[in-house]
């Protein structure tokens, strides 16, 4: 349960950072709120020669408003977005599912960045970014760039991110006035990954379903856009059986590992229960 030798870099800009990840290559790995890499380096599972501490970073902290986007630096932690006023009036949505990572001790630590691009189909942000339609902001030697949350995920633990890139921020458009939306997370207890969850932005109108935009947690490999289960309700007022037609599509998509938390099948039919609460509470919402 100790890590192996390594050396230790603290920059103080983006620039640092950047320039310390494209010099020291596969052999150094940046560190945010570690609740991942540091217990693989307890395990020897990651021995990095080299770690880049990026708390020094101020360019990677807090958050602002760029017309209809908020942009949120890659350092900002889960309690920081919590506590945020403009967060709660324009992206509540990010609130609701902060508040169901883990426990305050991880959020105090945890960082939006960190979550969103370790690539583990665990974590609650990356399909709730898809579901807000965010971008990532990724900065390397050659420059910057910036990449759709819906085209980021290539696999478990596989990310877009380059050789020596470093993922900056998260820009997301600001929805619409009166919208609805809600996570559901079902978990076997505080602290664990969800056995399943989703995502759900919407919009009503004369009392239907307008616009809708669906995302699933730790359902598959990657997390998952459900366009089909979204266009499903759209046009209608969310009666029994559309709720049933969109979990049924949601989970045609759904391919999670039988594990601790259930086999397939148990997984599969939660994801789709999970589905149909997020909408129901997402439409009580919308005015």
């Amino acid at each position: 349960m100790i890590p192996g030798p390594f050396n230790y870099h603290r920059p103080a800009t983006v620039a640092d950072a950047v320039k310390l990840l494209a010099t020291l290559g596969d052999d150094a790995r940046p560190l945010a709120g570690g609740h991942s890499l540091v217990p693989m380096m307890k395990l020897r599972l990651a021995t990095p020669e080299h770690l880049v501490d990026l708390h020094g970073v101020d360019g990677l902290k807090g958050f602002r408003r760029d017309g209809s986007q908020i942009v949120i630096g890659a350092m900002t932690t889960q309690h920081e977005l919590l506590a945020s006023d403009e967060i709660a009036k324009s992206l509540p949505i990010l609130q609701e599912t902060a508040l169901l990572i883990a426990d305050p001790q991880v959020r105090y630590r945890g960082t939006i960045g960190g979550n969103v691009a370790n690539g583990d189909p665990g974590n609650d942000m990356p399909a709730l970014m898809m579901t807000l339609d965010a971008s990532y902001r990724l900065e390397g030697a050659s420059g910057a760039r910036d990449i759709a949350a819906s085209e980021f995920y290539q696999g478990a633990y596989f990310t877009a991110l380059e050789p020596g890139e470093l993922l900056t921020s998260v820009s997301i458009p600001v929805p619409a006035a009166g919208h609805g939306y809600a996570y559901e997370k079902l978990k076997r207890k505080v602290g664990d990954y969800a056995t399943a969850a989703a995502a759900v932005v919407l919009t009503m109108s004369g009392g239907k379903v307008a616009s809708c935009s669906i995302g699933l947690t730790n359902l598959h490999e990657t997390p998952l856009l459900a366009a089909e289960a979204a266009q499903a309700v759209i046009g209608t007022s969310l009666d029994a059986a559309t709720l049933k037609k969109a979990a049924t599509a949601a989970e045609a998509i759904m391919s999670p590992a039988a594990d601790a938390r259930g086999p397939v099948e148990y997984r599969k039919h939660v994801g789709g229960i999970m589905v149909m609460r997020a909408l129901l509470r997402a439409a009580a919402r919308a005015s």
